[in-house]
């Protein structure tokens, strides 16, 4: 199972993150979406799953986004929160992966056994840090995350 992971879209959806995202399963959208229209376009690939950022602030669309999620692909368990900061030190059982944004940049670490991946900004360049996107490829043997830097 593949799983495409956006986040920091600021109202921006690039079609080279839509082509980066073309044949995933699932998707995840890690907050700082910036316009409900991006959700649509994502929800066209495959089922999203989203959170609010905190630059989300109209509470006409953004209000029901959850500040935080949980998604279970198989055997893995997925936290979804868009600040890092906001990751509870302790986690949920059967979390494998956390997915957060917020940063702008792509990052991917293992920390205590559990893969840490923020996919960067997919939206505008901030400073100068890649536009980029990121991967959960899932199957038997576990998790193996992918960043994705994308070509404009």
């Amino acid at each position: 199972m593949k799983i495409g992971l956006i986040s920091d879209t600021h109202g921006l959806l690039r079609p080279q993150a839509l082509q980066a995202l073309h044949g995933c399963a699932q998707l995840i959208h890690a907050g700082d979406i910036g316009n409900p229209d991006i959700l649509d376009a994502l929800r066209a690939i495959a089922p999203l799953t989203v959170v609010r950022g905190n630059n989300d602030r109209d509470d006409a669309w953004a209000g029901e986004v959850p500040h935080s999620a949980i998604l279970r692909a198989g055997q893995i368990g997925i936290y979804i929160t868009h600040i890092p900061a906001d990751v509870p030190p302790t986690l949920p059982a059967n979390i494998q992966v956390v997915v957060t944004g917020h940063t702008h940049k792509p990052l991917m670490q293992q920390r205590d056994g559990v893969l840490f991946i923020n996919p960067g900004s997919a939206g505008p360049r901030r400073f100068k840090l890649p536009i980029a996107v990121g991967l959960l490829h899932i199957d038997g043997q576990g998790v193996v995350g992918e960043l994705i830097e994308l070509t404009l």
